[in-house]
């Protein structure tokens, strides 16, 4: 079996003072003062975390979208011009990741 990443963010969640590593596909936990969380919390809490970061996909396509507009010039410009250069490419991007 092999540690994931969500499996690790959930330990951290479910046992934020803990000290652990993995190695051969298992944890091993180097804080035995403190209570480990069971296979069953991991893996719950893994696929609860795995499921909010899948959510909020449109949200990383969007911002790498809007932070390849030039977004400064395109507003100066469009208020120097009177065009909507700007809003246009933002709703655009809006639609083609809309929101779940």
């Amino acid at each position: 079996m092999k540690i994931d990443t969500f499996e690790i963010k959930a330990i951290g969640k479910l046992a934020p003072n803990a000290n652990f590593r993995t190695g051969n596909g298992k944890i091993i936990w180097d804080s035995p003062d403190i209570a480990q969380p069971s296979e069953a919390d991991i893996t719950t809490k893994a696929s609860e975390l795995e499921a909010e970061f899948n959510a909020q996909e449109y949200a990383r396509n969007r911002k790498a979208e809007y932070d390849a507009l030039n977004q400064f010039e395109m507003q100066f410009d469009d208020e120097e011009n009177g065009t909507t250069t700007w809003k246009d490419a933002v709703n655009a991007i809006k639609a083609k990741y809309p929101k779940p």
